[in-house]
């Protein structure tokens, strides 16, 4: 898995864990809304700068939007 699908991976989870639309993490890390959209579907990168603000909105690590889920090691390529 890209780092790029982590981060959409992540992204989308904390998001919805916290019950936020797009609209509105937009508004706390003072982001666009389109930008969270194209995120979450793998379509950009992130600056670090991003990735921190994003966290920031969603009150977790920056660290926790780039961890790579656990995978069995059979599943791995």
């Amino acid at each position: 898995m890209e780092i790029r699908e982590v981060l959409a991976l992540n992204l989308r989870k904390f998001r919805r864990a916290n019950g936020l639309s797009q609209e509105e993490l937009a508004h706390r890390a003072k982001i666009d809304r389109t930008y969270i959209s194209a995120l979450e579907r793998s379509i950009y990168s992130a600056s670090i700068e991003v990735v921190d603000r994003l966290a920031r909105g969603l009150g977790v690590e920056a660290a926790d939007l780039l961890k790579r889920p656990h995978m069995p090691a059979t599943a791995r390529k």
